[in-house]
């Protein structure tokens, strides 16, 4: 769609290198749902398999990205001065507490990513966090396992995924709606009474 869209500016004759964009990834969600899901399995093999699949998620995410900006469809864009949409790691601070809480920090490190973790993440990097260069590189062979290996517990990625999407979409809705109202009550509030 990012790439839909640029060739739609760059076909208006809009200047390319003025348009960024991010693609969010929330991390934490998703491995809040499939470890639910892995605890009520309840074997010692589904314990074992908790507090993984965010990561693999995202590290997918990131070899998509690659793939996308490594194409003949992007080298066009790029030639007009166009600017790669960079994935951004939502909801990186760790739900779980037998989890490290910098995981989805030191584990998700690579060129062109954004991070918006919360204040106690970003303070616990600063303390113990061990960013040691591009964590994701090299990975993606054992992330698609990570996400393969679920099925055999029964849960499908998919059905994951398609929740975590409609659920986020559906918060996102609320925030919106609820921004909206607050903004009218306030307009009303301070707009000149009649008469």
């Amino acid at each position: 769609a990012y790439l839909a869209g640029l060739e739609k500016a760059k076909a208006a004759g809009l200047d390319l290198s003025k348009i960024h964009s991010v693609a969010s990834f929330f991390v934490a969600r998703v491995d809040t749902e499939i470890d639910k899901r892995l605890d009520a399995i309840g074997t010692d093999e589904a314990k074992a398999a908790k507090g993984k699949a965010a990561v693999a998620n995202a590290r997918l995410a990131y070899q998509a990205y690659e793939e996308v900006f490594s194409s003949e469809r992007w080298a066009a864009l790029d030639k007009a001065h166009a600017n790669k949409q960079r994935p951004l790691w939502a909801s990186t601070g760790v739900k779980d507490p037998a989890l490290p809480d910098t995981l989805y920090v030191d584990a998700l490190v690579a060129p062109n990513t954004v991070n918006t973790m919360p204040e106690a993440t970003l303070e616990a990097v600063g303390d113990h966090g061990e960013i040691t260069g591009n964590t994701i590189a090299g990975t993606y062979e054992d992330a698609q396992a990570v996400i393969d290996g679920l099925a055999k517990f029964g849960i499908s990625y998919d059905d994951v995924v398609d929740l975590l999407e409609r659920e986020g979409v559906d918060k996102f809705e609320v925030s919106w709606t609820d921004l909206l109202k607050s903004t009218e009550a306030e307009l009303k509030r301070l707009a000149p009474s009649e008469g």
